[in-house]
């Protein structure tokens, strides 16, 4: 490697955090979502190291993201979170994957593409208002998949809005779903797995568990709402480079583009080899720290597209290792830190870490495919 800057993802953490939320929701289920390439983690190892660690479902976002995980060889039930488009059934059947169902089209178009009977789960809207769909228009397609002998209702699903910070609405979306439920079974519909949790749910909201829960974030070590600490959680990202110039400048001189501001005082200036094309946003150049050699150095200037540069008091050396991202001997820099300097929220912070930063994978362990 030409470039010493990496990403390192520690699967035993994955393993970990996935072992925890098992033993907190038992006897629920747990789902590990690994939609958006794991978080930014790489979905294939994220999903094998959860699977090896007790997790019965994956879930994901898109069709080309379950079959990557299938050309991996895994063999676990993967959840579409959402209809694809109709042209995407056929990869549905032909990669054995789970659709969510939320509208007739998509479901008359599922079951005339099937020769054999296939498990799908119903979305049901409580009120996040993003896919799914209301409480009639959801009996009606239920209705449909019962008389089917080409569709099973595998599961009823709902997603909860604010479970982080407003545990009445989630008790609203909650009594929603259950109401809804009922409905089914007051006809004989048999609804399958019922699962509402995501990781805020799962965590401030015992009651929601039902039969499975979805964790996105948490599966990372990551919390949606530093308030919901419960669980040891372990952060599986850091990111790492290392110092490839050092230059001494006076109290005064002005750095990067635009020479935003001046040095306070003499200094040792370190440039590091990681940009805003590998995902260290621009808008970290204003309160952005790094660590080098145990201590919190701050950004001087502006992140340029390949550089950042750190200010020191002590004298760095080429070569010198920098975590952007973890821990680095008594000190860290976390997710939320980065977060609340780019105004934004952890998941951005790993899911925008670029593909050209190689990732490093530790603690592999065994590798599941079912």
């Amino acid at each position: 490697m030409t470039r010493p800057t990496w990403i390192e993802v520690d699967l035993g953490a994955v393993r970990s955090n996935v072992s925890a939320f098992l033993a907190d929701v038992a006897p629920a289920e747990v789902c590990a979502v690994v939609k958006a390439d794991g978080y930014g983690h790489g979905d294939v190892p994220v999903a094998q190291a959860a699977l090896d660690a007790g997790a019965a479902v994956l879930a994901v976002a898109l069709v080309e993201e379950g079959i990557r995980l299938r050309e991996a060889g895994i063999e676990a039930p993967i959840l579409l979170l959402s209809e694809p488009p109709l042209a995407g059934i056929e990869r549905i059947n032909r990669w054995a994957l789970t659709p969510s169902i939320y509208s007739a089209t998509f479901l008359r178009a599922l079951e005339e593409s099937r020769q054999t009977p296939i498990a799908a789960h119903l979305k049901l809207d409580t009120g996040m208002h993003r896919v799914g769909t209301d409480s009639i228009e959801a009996l009606d397609l239920a209705r449909q998949i019962d008389r089917s002998d080409r569709l099973v209702l595998g599961g009823v699903w709902t997603h909860f809005a604010s479970a982080e910070s407003d545990i009445e609405f989630t008790k609203t979306q909650m009594t929603a779903f259950t109401d809804f439920v009922a409905s089914l079974e007051a006809e004989g519909i048999h609804p399958g797995i019922l699962h509402a949790s995501n990781t805020a749910g799962a965590l401030a909201y015992a009651g929601a568990h039902l039969d499975m829960v979805r964790i996105g974030i948490g599966t990372y070590g990551l919390l949606p709402d530093p308030k919901l600490d419960r669980l040891a959680l372990t952060p599986a990202m850091k990111v790492v480079s290392a110092v490839s110039k050092v230059t001494r400048l006076p109290r005064g001189e002005r750095l990067s583009y635009g020479r935003v501001r001046p040095l306070g005082a003499d200094a040792w200036i370190a440039t590091v080899p990681i940009g805003y094309a590998d995902g260290y946003r621009r808008q970290l150049g204003d309160d952005g720290v790094a660590l080098l050699n145990g201590t919190r150095c701050e950004l001087g200037g502006t992140v340029t597209m390949d550089h950042i540069m750190l200010v020191c008091s002590d004298e760095p050396a080429v070569g010198d290792e920098v975590v952007l991202l973890g821990v680095q001997g008594d000190e860290q820099v976390t997710a939320d830190e980065w977060a609340t300097w780019m105004g934004s929220i952890n998941y951005e912070v790993v899911i925008g870490m670029s593909a050209r930063v190689p990732r490093r994978y530790l603690n592999a362990g065994a590798r599941p495919t079912g």
